[in-house]
């Protein structure tokens, strides 16, 4: 092993630990938590088990993620451009919400269940989940790794991949293992009740947020509205009928949160006026004759609607980009669209958000992936218009 490859893959460990930051694992939370709680407590040996399921259900995803990606050169994130697999997932996030709100782990068939012992099904199960969810994130957050990765031998890229597996579960398999670090946590009480339902509220609003790509644009609106007044209701009546003040507190939050959310998103913001970039309008990007800001974009994307709702409507960058005059552009990959694929891939970018600056030819002047500050976008539009003015 090369010691770029060496230091390539302590990077995917290190990227897919941090994934347990990211938007897109949020979801997983309540999977993560069971699966540790399920394994506390016992025996070591049955610990040790249940540390290294949860860690294989995440490696084996990788793993074959991996493979696809080096034999048939998958774009990064193209799995969720499947509509098949967003009703899956959509279906299996409100599953889990049922079961969080009646109290209940996922039923496990009983063939399976008889097969050494159901209660080692939860964390691989919970491991493999919380690997596919975090995928939407996994690309900007990898960045110049996947790039890396993307040129290797087929068994260098597998072993990139599983490294981000074994990152991501590193935490909750330490934790499996040494339950006795759980001992900080407060005592379960009716508090813990309202934090596992507030869990299934938030598994429901991802299964809307998946299922989204696929509906009709009419019902996205009122589906939201009907989901924000639930959290609400429920909220209010655990906030009136629960005595115990965390439970309260926890109610109130909740409450707060969905409120806050539902005014953002019913308040009109300022925000950039976006051109849809359409497959046949890629050849005339050379032809503008003015700079242009292009966003990759999807709706299955969760860190590209955090960017929208936050760098985007930033008052400093609305004015930069009316200021410098460029045309925005904002590139749909929801659906497959090799053409915009395509252009991607020629600017370097390997997942979503992806942003890239270009000159008055087409030329791309600078990229930004991932999250990424307000001010650096107003100074990357300052010094696009002023390198533009003394053309």
């Amino acid at each position: 092993m090369t010691s770029l490859l060496f230091l390539q893959i302590l990077l995917a460990a290190g990227a897919g630990l941090l994934l347990n930051l990211t938007p897109c694992v949020l979801p997983a939370i309540p999977l993560k938590v069971r699966a540790v709680l399920n394994a506390s407590g016992k025996r070591l040996t049955p610990r040790a088990a249940s540390a290294v399921l949860f860690t294989a259900g995440s490696m084996l995803f990788f793993t074959a993620l991996g493979l696809a990606t080096a034999l048939l050169h998958w774009q990064w994130g193209v799995l969720f451009q499947s509509r098949l697999l967003l009703i899956i997932l959509s279906a299996l996030m409100a599953a889990l919400a049922a079961a969080n709100f009646l109290g209940r782990g996922p039923v496990v068939p009983r063939a399976l269940a008889t097969w050494r012992g159901g209660r080692f099904l939860d964390p691989f199960f919970s491991g493999l989940v919380c690997a596919l969810l975090s995928t939407p994130c996994t690309g900007p957050l990898l960045g110049g790794v996947l790039v890396f990765a993307l040129t290797q031998p087929t068994a260098n890229i597998v072993a990139i991949f599983v490294s981000i597996g074994a990152g991501l579960a590193l935490p909750y398999a330490v934790l499996m293992l040494r339950p006795g670090l759980l001992k900080r946590l407060p005592h379960a009480g009716a508090w813990t009740e309202s934090i596992r339902q507030s869990f299934g509220w938030l598994l429901l609003a991802m299964a809307l947020f998946f299922l989204q790509s696929v509906l009709p644009t009419a019902w996205i609106q009122p589906l939201w509205a009907a989901l924000s007044a639930g959290v609400l209701l429920w909220a209010a009546y655990r906030f009136v009928r629960t005595p115990e003040r965390a439970s309260r507190a926890v109610a109130g939050f909740v409450g707060l949160a969905a409120l806050a959310l539902a005014v953002d998103a019913a308040v009109p913001s300022r925000a950039i006026a976006w051109q849809p970039l359409r497959p046949d309008g890629v050849a005339a990007l050379s032809a503008l004759g003015r700079p242009a800001m292009v966003e990759f974009t999807a709706q299955w994307c969760i860190n590209c609607k955090v960017l929208e709702k936050t760098t985007y409507e930033d008052s400093a960058v609305v004015q930069a980009v009316a200021r410098s005059g460029v045309v925005a552009l904002r590139a749909d990959l929801t659906r497959p669209e090799p053409a915009l694929e395509h252009l991607l891939a020629s600017y370097g970018g390997v997942g979503l958000p992806f942003v890239a600056l270009l000159d008055r030819n087409g030329r791309k002047v600078q990229e930004f992936s991932g999250f990424f500050a307000s001010s650096s976008l107003v100074s990357a539009l300052k010094t696009l218009e002023s390198r533009e003015s003394h053309k």
